[in-house]
């Protein structure tokens, strides 16, 4: 085992604070849901999805400590998805 394979290791601490902060933001979007914020809430949902995907990717799949390849590879797809959505949105709202 080299060093670059020893130097991410993360502690089940770290794991754990980020479960619990993954489920506090589950039910923070569930609280959102039920309240009354007339335009912001989709917004406020997809702000919290994207910061839920972020720690998920960066922490649990380790983007965080992989090469720039892997990151650029993450960065296309993130793009790509964000293409489609924009796309479809246009297309259903100037129907």
């Amino acid at each position: 085992m080299n060093k670059e394979q020893n130097s991410h290791i993360v502690g089940y601490g770290t794991y754990v604070y980020i479960w619990l902060t993954l489920l506090a933001l589950t039910a923070l979007t569930i609280s959102v849901s039920g309240v009354q914020l007339f335009g912001v809430t989709l917004i406020v949902a997809i702000l919290i999805a994207i910061i839920k995907a972020g720690l998920v990717l960066n922490i649990f799949m380790h983007i965080k400590f992989d090469s720039v390849v892997f990151k650029v590879f993450v960065a296309v797809g993130l793009i790509t998805l964000v293409a489609i959505i924009i796309f479809t949105f246009t297309d259903y709202l100037f129907r």
